[in-house]
């Protein structure tokens, strides 16, 4: 194993803004000239992105990439776990889709995976002045230790030292990092070198007596306490617990709905429209029904198209769609919403579960069957009706058909993808990301009489260069660099 800097980032607990901090911290450091390379040995996310020569990641390690200023790689995220049940999950490889697991089954497998993390892990260091490697979850978890891939097992494996984060935004901080001491056997206290509390609101110095008696009682030293950072919200959102159920910009003049599946994937897809100021984009949670004001329901992606489409319907949102397409409303499915917005989907090998064929939405004249070859890759096309240039990516099980296909959204090449219908307010896409492109989206939105001036891809940028101000402003990073070259 290549003995390069690196550090560990680990949290008290999921959702703590481990993701957000490794990715300032590696704008932070690429701006004092070194080579950043991101790291993530086991993540759990639908949240997933294709990288260059196939394969996909967890969307934050593509956005800690983009921080670092590389190409994102497979290698980056060995093991992805994508939920497709509340029991079990798709397992992703290096990139590639190896089969579908139950919890159980995982467990008694994960420890077989490490030597494959440790292969990805040595090639990312083979070219960088440092590492920064996020965990999964909390060390603290420590009836999940044995076989531990995602924490300390990774940590100990590597030899690389860790830096402890607690949330203080959801109370408890001082328990969780104390808590996180006293449950952790004493080699892994050790190998914790500082820690750092995130997300704190209001006068940094009432919480000195605070920190005073973590370090106190964990020997650990403090390297910061970071601030809350509205722009933090700009970057995508890795799990769908950070999709809170509710509406952005609630002045917008554009309204924009999209129901919240249970397996909701890749919805960073839908950033850039909450980005613009002049749309009003809500998240519809289950229970409620499509305000009759909507211009344009987003039926987003899926990780289980068939489980998610049973969900739809016993919301009533079939019904609701029904009512919005006949009042002259707009709808656009992407990916898995694409799949759902056609005659039907069938499942014959049982990629989803038992093998049947359900009826879709019959919203499109199209019908898909899932496929065991999974679709993933970055790509590019033409949107037909705008003729403006659009950028994304790929990643599916299925292939559709169908008469509404000899309209298609996009132009990839030669290759023709999506579909619309006769009067062209129904269409669907398999490509991700599309709203990305600000030619296109000013295009786009153009339809409903909104003009747009924002460039989203400046945004994101000026987003991770004030998380990374940020964080040079607020903590120790000298310290943090000191920790990891001490490796």
């Amino acid at each position: 194993m290549l003995r390069k800097p690196a550090v560990m980032i680990q949290g008290t607990g999921s959702n703590v803004g481990k993701s957000t901090l490794v990715a300032g911290l590696a704008r932070a450091c690429k701006l004092r000239g070194l080579a950043v390379r991101p790291f993530k040995p086991q993540n759990m996310s639908n949240n997933a992105a294709a990288v260059a020569g196939g394969g996909e990641i967890g969307r934050a390690q593509a956005v800690q990439a983009r921080a670092a200023g590389v190409a994102p790689s497979v290698h980056m995220n060995p093991v992805l776990l994508k939920p497709e049940t509340d029991t079990g999950a798709q397992v992703i490889v290096q990139g590639r889709r190896v089969g579908t697991l139950k919890a159980r089954d995982y467990r008694n497998r994960e420890a077989s995976l490490l030597p494959v993390v440790l292969e990805s892990f040595a090639l990312i260091c083979e070219d960088a002045d440092l590492v920064l490697i996020e965990g999964a979850g909390s060390p603290a978890e420590i009836n999940l230790r044995p076989g531990d891939i995602a924490n300390m097992g990774f940590a100990e494996a590597a030899d690389v030292p860790v830096v402890l984060v607690g949330d203080i935004d959801r109370g408890g901080v001082i328990a969780s990092l104390v808590g996180t001491h006293a449950v952790l056997p004493p080699e892994e206290r050790m190998r914790i070198k500082a820690f750092l509390v995130n997300k704190f609101r209001g006068e940094l110095r009432l919480f000195d007596d605070g920190i005073k008696a973590i370090e106190e009682m964990t020997g650990w030293p403090c390297l910061g306490v970071v601030p809350w950072l509205p722009q933090a919200a700009v970057l995508p959102a890795e799990d769908a617990v950070d999709l809170h159920a509710g509406t952005r910009r609630p002045d917008g003049a554009l309204n924009i709905a999209v129901p919240m599946l249970p397996r909701i994937a890749n919805f960073d897809d839908l950033d850039p429209l909450a980005q613009e100021p002049a749309v009003r984009l809500t998240f519809l949670p289950p229970g409620q029904v499509l305000p009759a004001n909507t211009d344009l329901v987003v039926l987003p992606g899926s990780k289980s198209t068939i489980a998610d489409l049973q969900f739809l319907r016993q919301q009533g949102w079939d019904i609701d769609l029904q009512a919005h397409v006949r009042r002259g409303g707009r709808v656009l499915g992407l990916c898995g919403g694409y799949q759902m917005l056609g005659r039907s989907i069938a499942d014959p090998d049982g990629i989803e579960g038992p093998a049947a064929t359900v009826a879709g939405l019959g919203l499109l004249d199209i019908e898909t069957v899932l496929t065991p070859e999974k679709v993933t890759r970055p790509t590019g096309g033409i949107h037909v009706a705008t003729g403006e240039r659009v950028e994304g990516y790929e990643i599916h099980l299925g292939r559709t058909d169908g008469p509404d296909c000899a309209r298609p959204v996009i132009m990839i090449g030669e290759r023709p993808d999506g579909a619309s219908s006769a009067d062209g307010r129904v269409e669907g896409t398999y490509l991700h990301g599309l709203f990305g492109a600000d030619a296109f989206r000013r295009s786009y939105l153009a339809r409903f009489g909104i003009a747009s001036r924002l460039s989203y891809q400046a945004h994101v940028e000026g987003a991770l260069d004030a998380l990374a101000s940020h964080l040079e402003t607020h903590l120790d990073l000298d310290r943090l660099l000191a920790i990891a070259r001490s490796r």
